[in-house]
């Protein structure tokens, strides 16, 4: 009975320690989020039918510490629908209330090049293109930072078949 006693203790003492470390985290961890916005998005050269870009993000960091990141992924979706993926290895550190771009090779796979021509081809009427972008910052103690940035593209009005 003392054995079950004791070994009840140790578990709730060890419970109470990663309980006090977890909030000590969240305090220490809990700042603004990181505002991410397309900077830019530059043709690359594919394969086949597949479409590929570099898209640069712009990431802007408004709190007091740095953070460090050793990679990124995005998804891009387009009207709705998944568009693109992208995965980056570059390393690098978002300054203390700074900002840096980051590039990121997206490829957009064949069919879904087909699936979204109609879908710009019916937003092309509109000029207007809801995106909805999302990531993730890899490295730290937590894994990484993820964030989301969403708007409207607005589309060329002349030539539609070029995208």
């Amino acid at each position: 009975m003392k054995a079950s006693r004791a070994s009840l203790i140790v578990r709730l003492f060890f419970l109470l320690v990663a309980l006090t470390s977890l909030g000590g985290c969240a305090g220490m961890f809990g700042h603004d989020p990181l505002r991410v916005s397309v900077a830019g998005i530059e043709p690359l050269a594919g394969q086949g039918m597949e479409m590929r870009f570099n898209l640069k993000l712009r990431v802007q960091n408004p709190n007091e510490a740095p953070i460090d990141f050793s990679g990124v992924s995005v998804e891009l979706d387009l009207n709705g629908k998944q568009f693109a993926t992208g995965v980056s290895d570059q390393i690098g550190t978002v300054p203390r209330f700074g900002e840096t771009v980051i590039g990121v090779p997206l490829t957009v796979p064949a069919f879904t090049v087909v699936r979204q021509a109609f879908a710009f081809a019916d937003s092309a009427q509109s000029g207007q293109l809801p995106y909805v972008l999302r990531g993730r910052l890899a490295g730290g103690i937590t894994g990484g930072t993820r964030f989301i940035d969403q708007g409207t593209l607005s589309l060329p009005m002349g030539d539609v078949g070029g995208l």
